[in-house]
């Protein structure tokens, strides 16, 4: 798989849709159409500052179950996504916190979202939720019964948890492809917005050659090129909020200069 088949381009920057409290959360308002519209202007704010995709994450719904979410988590998931979807024309993935890839492919089947993100797709992590236990098989099942085009992106050595036996990253990224079928791998710093190592992208490129690899937290303007020199593309939130604070709106003018920076020569 190469990313351009989503993306129309090899070298792919997707921005993140955080969501505002969904219902039944601790901190839900009651106001699924703030919800709908806060995603809706964000993605559009994407789109217009030359992202190339998107990807929807129920961030606000701390604190995150190790297993399966709620039904209204997925459902509330289900009706943001559709109206992002027919808001812009950049391909959409999902991201169902902290790692439900099953609820998070059938929203992608229902909504027509193109990929979804994956925190642990094999092995055990040791969260903040406790373990959390992958389950590639029955995603990779449910795949094969919906007859979902939808690509699997998978976090190696996910941010905010450690393996629950010290795995060396090159090892779990070979798993995650040939064991774990995943299309695409993400490498991310420690905890949301914190730097990825340049190091830890050339060792899993080095791992797994000729899988899509995409850098998945602490991307800056000063940092992309260098990134993109490695990997096939970045997924952006942090830096991309008004004053670089996650629980901001997306910034125009910041999403400008990402995209103006991975441009540069």
């Amino acid at each position: 798989m190469s990313l351009s088949q989503i993306f129309s381009i090899p070298k792919a920057l997707i921005g993140m849709v955080h969501l505002l409290p969904l219902p039944g959360s601790p901190r839900w308002d009651g106001e699924m159409g703030a919800v709908i519209r806060r995603a809706v202007e964000e993605a559009r704010t994407l789109e217009a500052g030359g992202m190339q995709g998107v990807i929807v994450e129920n961030y606000g719904d701390v604190p995150f179950t190790a297993g399966r979410v709620e039904a209204a988590t997925v459902a509330a998931m289900a009706v943001v996504i559709a109206e992002v979807r027919r808001a812009v024309a950049l391909p959409v993935g999902v991201n169902v916190l902290k790692s439900d890839a099953r609820s998070g492919l059938a929203i992608a089947v229902a909504t027509g979202a193109r990929f979804i993100r994956v925190n642990v797709h094999t092995g055990v992590v040791v969260a903040d939720q406790g373990l959390v236990h992958s389950d590639a098989y029955s995603t990779l099942r449910d795949r094969r019964l919906l007859a979902a085009d939808v690509k699997i992106f998978a976090d190696v050595q996910a941010k905010h948890g450690l393996p629950l036996v010290p795995t060396e990253l090159e090892q779990e990224a070979k798993d995650s492809v040939s064991r774990g079928l995943a299309d695409a791998l993400v490498v991310s710093g420690k905890a949301t917005g914190e730097e990825t190592p340049m190091e830890e992208v050339k060792r899993v490129r080095a791992a797994v050659p000729s899988t899509p690899l995409l850098v998945g937290s602490g991307v800056t303007p000063d940092t992309i090129r260098a990134l993109l020199s490695v990997a096939d593309g970045a997924i952006v939130g942090t830096f991309l909020k008004r004053d670089g604070k996650l629980a901001n709106p997306v910034d125009p003018d910041r999403v400008r200069r990402l995209v103006e920076a991975a441009r540069a020569r």
